[in-house]
Formats: structure tokens, sequence, C-alpha cells
């Protein structure tokens, strides 16, 4: 009993570590991208709809998770008000966190891929519209349980509402982790591994670069720095999302639930890339 009651310590201790993390981390972000016009770029639109889902997130589950796992007895009833505005924020949240994400990504493998071709490609209009079909996206998918397919449920075992992962909503499960997250990720790190890969080629020999000045010669450690960014938030992404996937799988196809553990952990993991993705980004931006 006392081992149990440690470790419901530890694990609200993370979630508040991770909640004041993305916190400070994402305010961090979007005050510098307002305050200097020099480091702001086209992808801005998605850099700051991933920042807001994460600060969000970090106002929202990552506090209710802490609080939940401290408070007696086990939570609140599933049929509630509350119960199911936390579930709805937090997948909607997590969705559009990926999703814009990916979206940066995407124009940022433009930028460098097809830098001739870039800017008609990526005009203001399309960046709108890309960014506003994006969140009616999520939206539509976070909707879904509040009017029947699928459904919202607290889970003692993660301590948050969040999705029932139930061989009953398994087509809902399917749709929302294959289109708002698996397919996302995989295409972020496919574009950040050919990027990887051109750069390592371009590394082996170095480059000219000109501007309005002169030109002078980078050297392949630039290459290498930038490619080593992306490796890491390739890796990132995978490790905070594989074991979340791989639960909500199992529980979906066996209807067997996961150890209470590494269900925790997994939830944790998750929420804690929203505090790994400011600093990211400004990584991949430099």
């Amino acid at each position: 009993m006392a081992s149990e009651h440690a470790l419901r310590i530890l694990y609200a201790a993370l979630m508040s570590l991770s909640s004041a993390s993305s916190i400070c981390g994402n305010m961090l972000l979007l005050l510098v991208l307002f305050l200097n016009k020099d480091l702001r770029s086209d992808t801005l639109g998605f850099v700051v709809s991933f920042s807001l889902s994460d600060l969000a997130l970090g106002l929202s589950a990552l506090p209710i998770g802490a609080y939940t796992i401290l408070s007696e007895p086990t939570g609140y009833t599933s049929d509630g008000v509350f119960c199911q505005g936390s579930g709805f924020l937090f997948l909607l949240l997590l969705t559009s966190s990926v999703h814009s994400l990916t979206w940066a990504s995407i124009n940022r493998f433009t930028q460098i891929c097809f830098a001739l071709s870039y800017p008609r490609i990526w005009t203001t209009g399309r960046s709108r519209a890309v960014l506003l079909s994006l969140w009616f996206f999520c939206l539509l998918i976070a909707t879904l349980p509040l009017v029947g397919w699928g459904s919202y449920t607290y889970d003692q075992a993660r301590f948050l509402c969040c999705p029932s992962f139930t061989p009953e909503n398994r087509n809902y499960l399917l749709l929302w982790l294959l289109l708002g997250i698996m397919v996302p990720i995989l295409t972020t790190c496919s574009l950040y591994g050919y990027v990887v890969y051109v750069a390592r080629k371009q590394a082996r020999r170095g480059t000219f670069v000109c501007n309005e000045l002169h030109c002078f010669y980078v050297p392949a450690n630039m290459y290498l720095r930038s490619s080593v960014v992306m490796v890491v938030t390739s890796l990132c992404l995978l490790v905070c999302w594989i074991p979340f996937v791989s639960m909500c799988l199992y529980e979906t196809f066996t209807g067997q639930h996961s150890l209470s553990a590494f269900s925790a952990f997994s939830v944790w993991l998750v929420l804690t890339g929203s505090a790994l993705n400011p600093w990211i980004t400004c990584l991949t931006q430099t």
C-alpha cells in the first residue's frame, strides 16, 4: 500500500513537472515568435497552432491528471459534463498538435526540397485553407464520441477521461488512430528521413551559399548538425507515441486492460510531448 502511494506521488510529480515545462516552453516560444520578426517564417501559422494546442494541454490535461492521481476516492463519473468535456479537450488538443506539427514539417520539407517552387506551392491563401481544414477535422473527430460514435470514459489506470478503448468502439478508434495519429507521425518521420538522406549526401562535399554581398562555403558539419536535429525530432515522436498507440490497439482488439503502470506511463509520455515540442521547434528553425 505504501509503495502504491509512493508511485502515485511520483506520477503526480512527473505530470506536474511536464505541465510546468509545457506551459513555460510554449509561452516562451510564442513570446519569442511574436516579439522577434526575424524568427518568423512561412510555417508561423502551423507553429502557433501546435504551440497553442500544447500550451492548452499543459493547462488542462496534465494538471487534471496530477490532481486526479492524488484525489480520493478515484476521480469523477464518466457521464458527467466535466469528464465528457475534458475527454473532448484531450482528444482535440492531442490530434491538433500532431497534425499541426506534421503540416509544419510538410511546409519545411517543401521549402528545402522545392525551394524554387515553394512560393507558388505555399501561398498565404493555401496555408490558411490547410490550417482551417486541419482544425475542422480535429473538431469533427473529437465531437463524434459526444454524438454516439465512440465514447469518453474515466479510466482509473490513466487517471483521465479519454476515449473508451473497447471492441465496441473499434471502428471509431481505428479511424482516430490511423488518420489522427499514425499517418501524420509516419509522414513527419518519412519527410525528415528523406531530408536527412539529402543532407548527408550534401555533407560529403559541402556547398557554397550566396547572399547579396558575397558567397561563402558551408562546411559538412553544418548539414550533419541539421540532420541530427531532424533525427532527434523523429525519435521523440516515435518514443512518445509508440507505447500509447500499442496500448490502444491492444485494448481495442483484445478487450482486456493493459497493465496499470504501462497505461499511466504511456499517457504521460504522450502528454510530455507537449513539453518537448517547443524546444524541438526552436532547433528545427535554426
